[in-house]
């Protein structure tokens, strides 16, 4: 049998134990941005360039630190969508929502048997990569990871503001 992941979220700087995680509360009706795009480094580069676009044309102008912010996760989330999510054949989804002063990115990719840990432990020095999810965890007031709801794979999201 194949058990897929339950929903988890972790508040910013939290450890990442159990109490820590809640399931993922629905975002009411806002303005919305939703794309799939190849699962390659340029998907990666124009995913990064329309989110800050879209964030720009709702009001969160290029240099703010939402606009700022939101670009940075989005681009450390889909590197790992495109890096660790990757099944060939098959795009990743960015999905961006704002409603007030909330903001939430999700990104969907294939790969459902590789969710990303809720761990706060910093890798070995020596390694080159790994930090990531570091950053959004610093970055982000919400953050977590879900099985994909339209599809296999799983989404990581982050929020902000609430």
């Amino acid at each position: 049998m194949n058990e897929r992941p339950s929903p988890i979220t972790a508040e910013a700087g939290a450890p990442a134990t159990g109490a820590a995680c809640r399931p993922a509360e629905p975002v009411p009706a806002g303005l919305k941005f939703a794309m799939r795009f190849t699962s390659t480094p340029r998907g990666a580069r124009l995913a990064r360039r329309l989110v800050s676009h879209r964030l720009d044309a709702w009001g969160f102008p290029y240099g703010s630190d939402v606009n700022e912010t939101v670009t940075l996760v989005t681009a450390e989330l889909v590197a790992n969508a495109v890096r660790h999510g990757c099944v060939p054949g098959r795009d990743f989804a960015v999905r961006l929502v704002a409603v007030g002063r909330l903001v939430r990115v999700e990104v969907s990719d294939a790969r459902g048997e590789r969710v990303p840990l809720l761990s706060l432990r910093q890798p070995p020095g020596d390694q080159e990569s790994g930090r990531g999810l570091l950053l959004v965890a610093a970055l982000a007031d919400r953050w977590g990871a879900e099985p994909r709801v339209n599809g296999p794979g799983k989404t990581v999201r982050a929020e902000w503001g609430a």
